[in-house]
């Protein structure tokens, strides 16, 4: 065992007296010292190449690519370990995940300079391609779920990779990026994407995008054509608005009898409606809230147990859901 430690150590200093005889060779400064070219001065400044964000962070699965100037035989290609380590030439492992870009260059540059491999090494890491953090897709999408962010990345890009907008969905979208949790960005959206193209904005790993669905206003029961309404255009409903849309009553309806069913952080409460006298004109209008559902009952069914709520929540999810537009 002592044999191959030695021998180990005798490789490590071989290389690292070829490296540092490289570096010095017809010059009396360190290869970092001299002018770093043009070419690689713009890749290092590219936004396609360097981090969208340099508060986003390395993680277990990334795939890097670490570049040292001037000396290519220690240029590599790795993904972090599930330990959070890179294998790297010489120094073998060194550990990055929860560092930035900046930060793993300079812990990679001090291990190759403490270990007396490279004088003053130029490090530069580029990540190919994100694993640890995907970003979330969440609420009225086709498939909602963890999508991964490779390169440059935009929020309509990622809307198509999770097969676009629900019918169900609202006219606002949430991004919470993961660099500022308490800054979520709100930005409008229809079903036509070019009609907000500033609405485009960059989603990075770890973000979390949120589809708010659209306000919707349910109609069950005793109509023609039983309904959710969804309003993407922000408008209001009225008790008589909705009955009209959703058709009608049916001759069998006790008109007597209809009921909002709205929920609140408090619960869920029973308001009644007087239909009959609303459609004879005798008592005014009422407006509904999003998410409400406006039951009419059957004259001559009874509702077990007095579960009006319970009923017309169960019907409520099994209607078609139709657009308002404006």
């Amino acid at each position: 065992m002592r044999f191959g430690v030695l021998s180990v150590r005798w490789v490590l200093f071989t290389a690292s007296a070829v490296l540092c005889a490289a570096q010095v060779t017809n010059t009396s400064t360190p290869a970092s010292n001299a002018a770093i070219p043009a070419s690689t001065a713009a890749k290092s400044s590219s936004p396609q190449a360097r981090n969208l964000d340099a508060s986003i962070r390395l993680g277990q699965g990334d795939l890097v690519e670490v570049n040292v100037y001037d000396v290519p035989e220690l240029n590599t290609r790795t993904r972090v370990g599930d330990s959070g380590d890179i294998d790297m030439p010489l120094v073998n492992q060194v550990h990055v995940e929860g560092l930035t870009v900046d930060e793993a260059e300079k812990a990679i540059e001090q291990r190759l300079e403490h270990g007396g491999f490279v004088r003053n090494p130029h490090v530069q890491v580029f990540v190919s391609e994100y694993s640890s953090d995907g970003t979330s897709i969440l609420g009225e999408v086709s498939r909602p779920g963890v999508y991964p962010v490779l390169g440059e990345q935009r929020l309509f890009n990622l809307l198509s990779a999770a097969g676009g907008l629900s019918p169900a969905a609202g006219t606002s979208i949430t991004v919470t990026h993961k660099a500022a949790p308490d800054k979520p960005i709100v930005v409008p959206i229809s079903r036509n994407l070019e009609d907000h193209p500033d609405s485009n904005v960059p989603v990075y790993p770890g973000d979390t995008v949120m589809v708010r669905r659209a306000d919707v206003i349910y109609v069950v029961g005793d109509v023609n054509r039983p309904s959710g309404f969804l309003m993407d255009n922000g408008g209001k409903l009225s008790v008589l608005q909705a009955i009209a849309l959703a058709g009608g009553t049916t001759s069998t309806a006790k008109l007597g009898g209809a009921r909002i069913i709205r929920k609140s952080p408090q619960g869920v409460s029973e308001i009644p409606v007087s239909l009959k006298k609303m459609l004879q004109a005798k008592t005014g209008d009422v407006p509904l809230q999003a998410n409400d559902i406006l039951f009419v009952p059957a004259s001559a069914r009874k509702i077990i147990g007095g579960r009006t709520a319970e009923a017309a929540l169960q019907m409520a999810t099994a209607v078609s859901i139709v657009t308002l537009h404006p």
